[in-house]
């Protein structure tokens, strides 16, 4: 019995990390809808480990379930789009305060790797692979500040933001900047928190100012046009 449930929390553990993955190379779109029927044959797991990975995914807000019509890959509005990078601002910047006191030179050693790998996904052109390891990057260094919780929501968010690029930009190279990860991990290793803490919130507004978030100007009816037909 123990082995069956150890197997079933494997199962959906990797269901969950195959559509988070694909969220964040893009290949999953805002609104696609995830048939638990279709994802079990995909995936060779049961309708039971599809629905709960769908339930995981949907309590961080990922996916919305609907009643009646199954579960979607979440289409954030403008102002849910706003709050998320609010968010991000209120998580990751005063994490670089106490990642800055404990960072140590191997975790350092982690970072330069990782940002080496974006930029061999950058000089290679694959986009899917450059979107994935700069949202990584962000979920990298916020478990660095030893905190699984916070970590968690930086991925959430990071997740949403992906979603929310998608939305709201063109497929362009909206993805963080090739130097401003390297950066940061520069400021982190002088451990000057400050520093870091205004590179990373100048580097999230970057991001949201160069996304389309202004709702289009409502334009006022002319009712006399309407009414009387006065227009041509």
């Amino acid at each position: 019995m123990q082995a069956a449930a150890t197997l079933c929390a494997r199962d959906r553990s990797a269901v969950y990390e195959k559509l988070m993955n694909a969220i964040s190379e893009h290949r999953l779109k805002p609104g696609t809808k995830l048939t638990e029927e279709k994802l079990a044959s995909i995936f060779k797991v049961s309708r039971t480990v599809v629905r709960e990975a769908l339930q995981q995914m949907a309590f961080e807000r990922v996916v919305e379930i609907l009643p009646n019509r199954g579960a979607f890959i979440a289409s954030p509005t403008i102002a849910e789009a706003k709050e998320f990078f609010q968010a991000r601002r209120y998580v990751e910047v005063p994490l670089l305060e106490n990642i800055c006191q404990r960072v140590t030179a191997q975790e350092i050693t982690l970072l330069r790797q990782h940002v080496k790998q974006e930029e061999k996904a950058r000089h290679s052109g694959d986009r899917r692979k450059i979107v994935r390891l700069s949202g990584e990057f962000h979920v990298l260094l916020a478990s660095l500040a030893g905190n699984r919780f916070l970590e968690r929501t930086v991925r959430g968010l990071q997740l949403l933001t992906c979603l929310t690029i998608l939305l709201y930009d063109t497929p362009t190279d909206v993805t963080c900047q090739h130097n401003e990860h390297e950066r940061l991990v520069d400021a982190v290793e002088a451990r000057d928190s400050m520093r870091a803490q205004k590179l990373m919130l100048d580097h999230l507004l970057g991001i949201e100012n160069s996304l389309h978030l202004e709702e289009p100007e409502e334009e006022e009816d002319d009712l006399e046009e309407i009414l009387l037909g006065t227009g041509n």
